[in-house]
């Protein structure tokens, strides 16, 4: 131990290397650690001298990590997490709490778990949940959180995954504009919709769109899917619904179905967890609650609309 403490350059190097190599700029790595950009650089310097390789290749607008870059930015970076979950922890225990960070969609936060956070309280008095919220697509890395909800194809060498369910959409609205509407048979007309719409989504939403209703006469487009789905609730037009963000409104029948046409893309949700984090069983009780709710949703839902196929179409993804 003796000799890998002699080996390993000085923590401030380390700290300045981390942050110049996340933040993508000496600049902006000296903001955060309140220095000068000449005192990250000379850091720098010092740490490549003492390893006798360039970590970064430095670019008139910042600097991009080399193949040595990478791997010690891996290292660091995992190593800083861990070392602040741990103090995290510690810190919960004396306060009697513990803390569970989650990354996940704004749209599932703001339409699946608040809704039902008395009934997490109920379950967990004792944890407090952190959000790192997302706007777009549910992407990028999970190591600085406990779990992440991501559309991957399962677990790999670095990451856990549990499947939450596969990516099901269908054609929402609010039960008064299927009254105002509808063909009189609890289906939305195709003519006079008003489409309410995600921009930059890469699922295929307007040919779906455009499959049920056509083109509509008028169209509502929002970059974040929390106004979108709100903007459903209030009776604003029909849009596309993710199951696993509108299921808590389809069982409460605040959302209807604005047809029975389920659409399985066949890409999977599950809750990523970053392998080498320490083990903490409130985050794996959580990961698993998340998990019965929502089949719990699924299957009241195949009860109350029968006619959407829901059991079959979630059949096929075993």
């Amino acid at each position: 131990m003796t000799m890998l403490r002699r080996s390993l350059p000085s923590m401030n190097a380390l700290f300045t290397f981390e942050a110049a190599a996340r933040c993508g700029s000496f600049s902006r790595a000296a903001d955060e650690l309140n220095v000068t950009p000449a005192a990250v650089s000379r850091m720098v310097a010092r740490l490549e001298d003492r390893l006798g390789t360039p970590l970064f290749v430095r670019l008139p607008n910042g600097v991009l990590t080399t193949e040595a870059g990478k791997l010690l930015f891996d290292a660091t970076a995992r190593g800083f997490s861990g070392i602040e979950a741990a103090i995290r922890e510690i810190q919960d225990r004396s306060a009697g709490t513990e803390t569970v960070s989650l990354s996940v969609s704004t749209g599932f936060t703001t339409h699946w778990m608040m809704p039902r956070m008395e009934r997490f309280k109920a379950a967990f008095p004792g944890v407090d949940l952190r959000f790192q919220l997302i706007m777009s697509a549910l992407s990028g890395p999970v190591s600085d959180v406990d779990l992440g909800m991501r559309f991957v194809e399962g677990a790999d060498d670095r990451h856990e995954a549990t499947l939450v369910m596969p990516e099901i959409l269908l054609p929402i609205c609010s039960p008064a504009y299927l009254e105002r509407h509808g063909d009189g048979h609890g289906t939305l007309k195709a003519t006079a919709t008003t489409i309410v719409n995600l921009s930059d989504s890469n699922t295929g939403w307007g040919d779906a769109i455009a499959r049920s209703f056509g083109d509509g006469s008028n169209t509502l487009v929002f970059s974040d899917y929390a106004i979108v789905v709100q903007a459903a609730l209030l009776g604003q037009g029909v849009a596309l619904g993710w199951l696993n963000v509108v299921s808590h409104w389809l069982v409460t029948g605040d959302l209807v179905p604005a047809r029975n046409d389920l659409i399985a893309t066949g890409r999977r949700c599950h809750l990523v967890r970053q392998r080498d984090k320490p083990f903490r069983p409130v985050v794996m009780q959580i990961r698993d609650w998340i998990v019965a709710e929502l089949a719990d949703d699924l299957a009241r839902l195949d009860a109350r609309y029968p006619a959407l196929g829901l059991a079959a179409a979630l059949a096929q993804f075993p």
